[in-house]
């Protein structure tokens, strides 16, 4: 059981808080740097979110940030830390691995802030880390223990083959997974990832995320991957994942999931890529024989980009409670609207809220941050409750240790 955090260790750690507002970032790269210098624990992160120009220092910078405002109430940062421990478990973290973290977060803490982090600041500092830790600790032995528990479930890195590749647009290419010892795979919840170990010549080892999207059938899974603009895994993934190519794989984890048996309307929302995990989801509930309203809304330029179209339009052929939507935000001068889209520009806050069951939905939303944050918004204007919306955008989240 880990002990309370003291009163003198909450309000010192409280204290630091305008330093961390000045000096964060600084302290945060400092803390890589001292990290990086150990080739195991620099293994760990996804090297394309860092250095000066990276958005994952900023996002640590914010997370610290976080937990130092709301070090008396904790309650506040559930939902992040379980976001913490999922990532966690899918990069394959691990208990030995938090002590370096602390005494590079404590060492740059010093040299950043000089002086003023006196031996008190710095052991408050210092206990904060390991109370915070060790609930961390303690939730992905959790996990852990129920991914290696479950039927076809594993820990570690386990061989997948290559068993399909299919291009899906201009941009996003599909690969069944199956794995190399023909056994079973765990069922994962519509809506998780996949952490992938690529071994890319020139390069250190490489640890990226892909959602799963399709439903789960306990012998494969499927991710859809956009090759991004230098992209490292996903361009060496277009270029070389050819059938048979061996990849090492972690367990389904995350904490975006669809609930199991929906007794509300669901409306799925997607913008570009994000549409992967909403095609497990949506897959699930057809397979489920979903009887709820079922709206799918999704956004990308146009039809050389929209992937995966005649498959969810032939998803909702299967099921009438399943409407679907789609906006071209470009269309190309051929495209015919009616046929190839059905609305052209953006999805709007406006028609977002006008043409879904905002008063009685559960929205389900993944795609580019600037898409999240107006749809959320414009959900949250409209009076819904913050636990009817869940989302999912790719890119760096605010982990305490590596992404």
């Amino acid at each position: 059981m880990t002990q309370p955090l003291s009163d003198q260790t909450i309000a010192l750690v409280k204290a630091t808080v305008p330093a961390l507002e000045a000096h964060g970032l600084d302290i945060v790269h400092e803390m890589y740097s001292r990290m990086f210098q150990n080739p195991e624990i620099r293994d760990l992160f996804n090297q394309s979110h860092h250095g000066d120009a990276g958005s994952q220092p900023r996002a640590l910078t914010g997370a610290i940030l976080a937990y130092a405002s709301n070090i008396e109430n904790l309650a506040a940062l559930a939902p992040a830390v379980e976001r913490i421990a999922q990532k966690h478990v899918g990069l394959q973290i691990l208990p030995e691995h938090y002590p370096y973290v602390a005494e590079a977060l404590l060492g740059a803490i010093k040299a950043v802030l000089g002086d003023a982090a006196t031996d008190e600041i710095l052991e408050a500092w210092g206990e904060a880390y390991w109370f915070l830790a060790n609930i961390l600790i303690a939730r992905e032995d959790r996990i852990y223990t129920d991914q290696k528990d479950a039927s076809g479930g594993w820990n570690g890195w386990r061989d997948f083959a290559v068993d399909e590749v299919t291009q899906e647009s201009s941009v996003i290419t599909s690969f069944v997974l199956r794995p190399v010892d023909g056994g079973p795979v765990m069922a994962h919840k519509p809506g998780q990832y996949l952490t992938f170990w690529f071994e890319i010549p020139g390069h250190p080892p490489v640890k990226r995320n892909y959602s799963i999207s399709s439903a789960a059938n306990g012998e494969t899974y499927r991710i859809s991957v956009k090759r991004e603009e230098q992209g490292l895994a996903s361009g060496w993934l277009h270029d070389n994942a050819k059938v048979g190519t061996v990849l090492k794989v972690a367990a389904p984890a995350g904490e975006f999931f669809l609930s199991g048996s929906p007794e509300r309307p669901v409306v799925l929302l997607s913008g570009g890529v994000g549409l992967t995990p909403m095609v497990a989801m949506l897959e699930a509930l057809v397979a489920g024989g979903a009887v709820v309203p079922i709206h799918y809304v999704h956004g990308t330029h146009d039809r050389e980009t929209h992937a995966m179209r005649g498959h969810i339009r032939a998803l909702a052929e299967s099921n009438e409670a399943v409407q679907v939507v789609d906006f071209h935000q470009t269309p190309l001068a051929d495209e015919v609207e009616g046929l190839d889209y059905d609305h052209a520009g953006i999805i709007t806050d406006e028609w977002l809220v006008s043409n879904t069951p905002v008063a009685q939905a559960d929205f389900y939303i993944c795609g580019p941050r600037p898409f999240l944050r107006h749809a959320v918004s414009a959900l949250s204007l409209a009076g819904v409750p913050s636990d009817r919306i869940h989302y999912e955008f790719f890119g760096p989240a605010d982990e305490l240790l590596a992404a």
